[in-house]
Formats: C-alpha cells, sequence, structure tokens
C-alpha cells in the first residue's frame, strides 16, 4: 500500500452536510489551495451515521498549502468562537479582500478586533501581519495605544488607523 505524507497536525473541521461546499469556498478564496481526496460513505451508513449511500463524508482540501478536512457528521456539533483561524495579511487591500471573500453570507453582527464568522459559522481573525510586533512593542505607550485602536474595532481591521495609533499620531478615545 503506498502511503501519502501526511502533515503532523491536521485541522478537521466537522459540518453537518456541507463539506464539499465548504471546500470549494475556502479554495476559491486562498492561492495555492485545492481539494484534494474525498472519502464517500458507503452502504450501511445511513444506518450508523443517517448518511445517504455516496454522499461525501470528508473532504480533503488545502489553503495556502495548509492541509485541513472538512467532515460531514451531521448536526450534533457546531462552531464556535474558541476555535478561530487567523490570516496574516500584508496590506489594507489584502485585508479587505478576505473581509469581504470570507464574510459573504456570513453573520452579519460585528465582532471585535477584526473577527468574523463566515456562513458556515467558521471564525476567521482577519489581521494585518505586523500586529503582533505592535501589541508587543516593548514600549508600553505604543502597544496600549494600538490595542486600545483595536479593541474599538467593530468591523475589519484599518490597518492605517492601528499605524497611526502605533506611532501616537491618532488619539484614541
Amino acid at each position: 500500500m503506498m502511503r501519502t505524507k501526511i502533515q503532523k497536525i491536521t485541522p478537521n473541521l466537522w459540518f453537518n452536510s456541507q463539506a464539499e461546499e465548504a471546500a470549494k469556498f475556502y479554495t476559491s478564496i486562498f492561492k495555492n489551495s485545492k481539494i484534494g481526496r474525498t472519502i464517500y460513505y458507503g452502504k450501511g451508513s445511513h444506518d450508523v451515521h443517517r448518511a445517504l449511500e455516496g454522499t461525501a463524508m470528508t473532504v480533503e482540501f488545502q489553503l495556502d498549502g495548509q492541509e485541513f478536512v472538512a467532515l460531514n457528521g451531521g448536526p450534533q456539533f457546531n462552531f464556535t468562537e474558541a476555535i478561530s483561524f487567523i490570516v496574516h495579511c500584508d496590506d489594507q487591500e489584502e485585508l479587505d479582500y478576505y473581509w469581504e471573500k470570507l464574510s459573504e453570507g456570513g453573520d452579519e453582527r460585528a465582532q471585535v478586533c477584526g473577527w468574523l464568522k463566515d456562513k458556515f459559522g467558521v471564525s476567521w481573525q482577519i489581521v494585518p501581519s505586523t500586529l503582533t510586533d505592535m501589541i508587543s512593542d516593548p514600549d508600553p505607550n505604543k502597544s496600549e495605544r494600538v490595542m486600545k485602536a483595536l479593541l474599538q474595532t467593530k468591523t475589519k481591521i484599518d490597518l492605517k488607523a492601528l499605524q497611526e495609533a502605533y506611532e501616537g499620531k491618532a488619539l484614541t478615545s
């Protein structure tokens, strides 16, 4: 039997019945992404899993080279904010792109600090790549200004506003 090299840790996302739809949605957004192997429920699946024979059980996919598995496991479990994915962006254009694409059809309620919920209920935080450096700056004035500005963010992050807070150019109330 030929063994495929497997990533050491692979996030497994549990969907009710939208694993294929989710994999297609996510791979359409991220570069260097693809759908891999799909495993289908076989005979007798309905008795155990309440799944129809021939429907997708798992879908393997990659997002920017990171491997994931989507599982159609039924409605027993739902996504919560306790697990989320962070997308690091180099500029405002990239922040806007991922925010718009991932929030399409998702939860319309504003979430603080650049978090959003996509149409499947998965939480994503869309942040500038420089955010960690700014909030961990050894100058407590800089890091506190950035954190205060970040906590006031109710939708996608405005990189310019964070940079201005970091540089002390903007007063945040």
